[in-house]
């Protein structure tokens, strides 16, 4: 006798382990338990599903059982299949939030130094100005280059400088 369970059995491509408890009941009729579990699933809620239970007679399972199955089947493969992927991506989306938090961490502190460096440089020249040491004061002023956000102060302390030096070369020259 050849049968082809089997083969409707792969046919409807299910992940996991079917288990199926076959119970008699009275004369000639039958209870059938259908479970579809997978291990693979790290989400307890698959536990929570419960067996597909048909009941008939030999005759009525044989000609209604796969049509039976199938559909409820394959929707709690899917279901658990996608419990596992959700489960999946909302690790990686954990991951990629402490990367991003880093990242951001890692930026903030970039920026804080270069701001203490644009400062540092900024008040190094303005204890040169103060002292009348103008060029000095405009060689330490930090680059418009390096802190493009205070190009513009930059450049107007560094033409303030300019004329300081511009007047001091014209004074030496007119002596």
């Amino acid at each position: 006798m050849q049968t082809n369970f089997f083969r409707h059995i792969a046919k409807m491509n299910l992940t996991g382990d079917l288990q199926i408890t076959l119970r008699p009941t009275s004369e000639n009729a039958y209870v059938v338990s259908v479970l579809l579990t997978n291990e693979q699933c790290g989400d307890e809620a698959r536990k929570t599903i419960p067996p597909l239970n048909l009941r008939g007679t030999a005759e009525e399972l044989d000609n209604g059982f796969f049509e039976n199955i199938s559909r409820p089947l394959q929707t709690v493969s899917g279901l658990m299949v996608d419990m596992e992927s959700f489960l999946k991506q909302l690790e990686e989306a954990k991951k990629k939030s402490a990367m991003e938090k880093e990242k951001s961490d890692k930026e903030k502190k970039e920026k804080e130094s270069k701001e203490k460096k644009y400062n540092d440089a900024l008040q190094k020249a303005e204890e040169l100005e103060k002292e009348g040491k103008y060029k000095d004061a405009w060689s330490a002023l930090p680059k418009g280059s390096e802190f493009p956000e205070y190009a513009e102060i930059i450049r107007k302390k560094q033409d303030e400088y300019e004329r300081h030096f511009a007047l001091s070369l014209f004074n030496e020259n007119q002596s």
